[in-house]
């Protein structure tokens, strides 16, 4: 009857009855329990959702780094074929300062060719 009153004084409905210990316009003990339940749901979904993705990117990533090494690994295997002399190496390696085997490389990929090798490697 009090709960009634105060109600009905501050221009409350009569629909809002004002239960033991709770002040108006509090959520009840049970309606916050139930916005808990909401919240660990949603997140439990969103860390799923979440997950799915990660797990998606990383086996992507994984497949394209694959690829990339199979490919490297097969125009290494070309560029191994390629004949380069021994004083051209070591004429690039001796003017340029840099290490044998990036001069072994700029020749590869240039067919041999130590004019287009020196002019990529100082360009």
């Amino acid at each position: 009857r009090v709960a009634k009153m105060a109600t009905s004084m501050l221009g409350g409905d009569d629909d809002q009855i004002v239960e033991k210990g709770q002040l108006i316009g509090q959520p009840k003990k049970h309606d916050q329990q139930q916005a808990a339940h909401l919240d660990k749901v949603t997140d439990y979904v969103e860390e799923q959702e979440i997950s799915g993705d990660i797990g998606k990117a990383v086996s992507q990533i994984g497949g394209q780094l694959t690829k990339e090494k199979e490919e490297k690994a097969k125009r290494d295997k070309e560029l191994a074929k390629v004949v380069i002399r021994k004083e051209d190496v070591e004429l690039i390696v001796r003017e340029l300062e840099i290490s044998k085997s990036t001069a072994e490389r700029s020749l590869r990929e240039h067919m041999g060719d130590i004019v287009l090798a020196l002019h990529n490697l100082t360009n």
